[in-house]
């Protein structure tokens, strides 16, 4: 069963590593025999990776490790600027990434650590259960833009994304967008947080969020079912339907590192691929990829 306790934002604080932000990712210690690892990128992932972080440095008392967000690009600019050892990214690599990497010789390594599915959610007072993936298309490029169209109240869509530095905007504009546009009309909010909170209080909104948010915040949105096709069933996100592939909008999440990355960090990455790492996907509402 997926545990629903999410480990705080603030929980990153307790990650302390004691260098400067402009710092290069690794630093030594203060007892010189272990360097600290600064882990950035998705948002969708800081609660996972801040997991990960708490329990590894627990097991070693001298590893120091920091968690910051800040969205996939940010992360991956970062790692290919030297700045981080290790970017947490929810959505692959593009080509200019790529080519940037090349460009600097560097060796950027894939490890594809847990999945997720983007779960679809609305205010509880709206009546709509279920929209099909064309109807999700629709409403967040701007073609519908009232809750009639779908078969809810004549109340108009308040459409509500991530900004485009994040992983999770530019995963749902190429698999759900079909890479179009998002509509003008649509508020782009920093974090994940900032839309679970809107959609609660506003009847007209709808947004997408990673899993395990939407399952802690369960009481105050409601998640829809998603219909891959119109003559198929919807399908609500879960361990099951996520990991059976039954439902569509679900994506792998990534660590990335520098071929020439530090023992610690690919310790550190190691560790996330183990049982024990694993485990931890399940218990924050993500899904293992073993």
């Amino acid at each position: 069963m997926i545990c629903k306790k999410i480990v705080p934002w603030l929980a990153v604080l307790l990650l302390l590593v004691s260098c400067d932000s402009g710092e290069k990712g690794s630093t030594q210690s203060q007892s010189g025999s272990q360097k600290a690892i600064s882990i950035k990128g998705s948002d969708t992932m800081v609660h996972l990776t801040s997991s990960w972080a708490e329990l590894y440095m627990g097991q070693h008392p001298d590893a120091q490790i920091s968690v910051t967000g800040g969205g996939s690009g940010t992360g991956i600019a970062a790692l290919l600027n030297g700045t981080t050892d290790i970017c947490a990214s929810s959505r692959e690599l593009q080509g200019k990434e790529k080519e940037l990497a090349v460009q600097k010789k560097i060796d950027l390594v894939e490890h594809a650590v847990a999945r997720d599915g983007l779960a679809i959610i609305v205010n509880p007072a709206n009546p709509v259960e279920e929209l099909s993936m064309e109807q999700l298309r629709k409403i967040f490029t701007g073609e519908y833009t009232n809750w009639q169209e779908m078969g809810g109240p004549d109340l108009p869509v308040i459409v509500l994304s991530r900004e485009s530095s994040s992983g999770t905007f530019v995963f749902f504009q190429e698999h759900v967008l079909n890479k179009a546009d998002y509509t003008p009309r649509a508020r782009l909010l920093a974090g994940t947080s900032a839309l679970v909170q809107s959609v609660a209080s506003d009847k007209g909104a709808i947004t997408y969020v990673g899993l395990a948010f939407a399952l802690e915040a369960k009481a105050t949105v409601k998640m829809v079912g998603v219909k891959s096709a119109e003559d198929t069933a919807a399908v609500l996100p879960s361990d099951e339907t996520v990991r059976a592939g039954h439902y569509p909008v679900a994506r792998p999440l990534y660590l990335y590192t520098n071929g020439t990355s530090s023992p610690e960090a690919k310790a550190f990455v190691d560790f996330c691929l183990s049982e024990e790492g694993q485990k931890i996907v399940t218990e924050t509402g993500y899904i293992s990829v073993k």
